[in-house]
């Protein structure tokens, strides 16, 4: 029986996903949450879109952790992420367009790192970007130890000089609270969010759609109503319509 599905190594960075065949097929890099590298979700991510034509690539830059800990996301470099995006996109079965997914801090993530390259004028940039649950600041580092605590990681008091992303080797200059200066970058980009988020608030979704607006950018935003941070059956579909629908249009080879 033929293979629907193909892992294909990616030298350095990990196991993509995608269809058989040679393609070209669009590429799609996924930043995973809190949850970690090892947790699988980001990997499940990358079997459902490579099943719709993607080459995905599950990018893992927690630190530490293992298959029963999720790590920390502590003064990650992101000038590692734009490598394995450029990486992604030389890949030879790739059309040379690729997009960038990230949930939770991973949306963070995509939102920061996208705002940076746009600002710094560095090429390789996501050709289309969405977000699903982002923060519209920079938040401070996560362990994974703490989830196991009382309280929710996300609202804690954030120790400044523990920061969760480096750039150009210093995280001097990406201090929790700062704004996500997401507006910065003219591509397509997809924003999402449950209105009952009880992790990250849903309002900070609203107020990025806002600044985007108000700079004259046209996000794609969904919301949906009275759904948590982790999205029920119903809504998880429609989510993964929307965004797949996003993907296609945005990654399409003949564009």
């Amino acid at each position: 029986m033929a293979l629907k599905i193909v892992r294909r190594l990616l030298p350095d960075w990990g196991t993509t996903y995608g269809p058989p065949g040679d393609g070209p097929f669009p590429a799609i890099m996924i930043l995973h949450g809190s949850e970690g590298a090892w947790s699988g979700w980001s990997h499940r991510n990358a079997i459902l879109l490579a099943a719709h034509g993607f080459v995905a690539l599950p990018f893992g830059y927690s630190q530490g952790g293992n298959a029963w800990n999720a790590g920390s996301i502590r003064e990650v470099p992101l000038d590692r992420s734009v490598a394995a995006l450029d990486a992604l996109r030389g890949l030879d079965i790739t059309s040379g367009r690729v997009g960038l997914y990230g949930v939770s801090r991973g949306a963070e993530h995509a939102l920061l790192l996208t705002s940076l390259m746009a600002r710094e004028g560095i090429p390789g940039m996501a050709d289309a970007v969405a977000a699903h649950s982002p923060p519209d600041c920079i938040c401070g580092a996560f362990d994974g130890r703490t989830f196991r605590d009382p309280g929710d990681p996300g609202w804690q008091a954030w120790d400044s000089a523990q920061r969760a992303w480096t750039w150009r080797e210093s995280s001097e200059a990406l201090l929790p609270t700062m704004a996500i200066e997401i507006e910065r970058y003219a591509g397509p980009l997809f924003l999402s969010h449950g209105t009952a988020d009880s992790m990250w608030s849903v309002e900070m979704t609203r107020r990025l759609e806002a600044r985007l607006q108000a700079h004259g950018r046209t996000p794609e935003v969904h919301y949906y109503e009275g759904e948590d941070h982790i999205l029920r059956s119903e809504a998880e579909n429609m989510h993964h319509a929307h965004l797949i629908d996003f993907f296609e249009r945005h990654l399409s080879h003949d564009r």
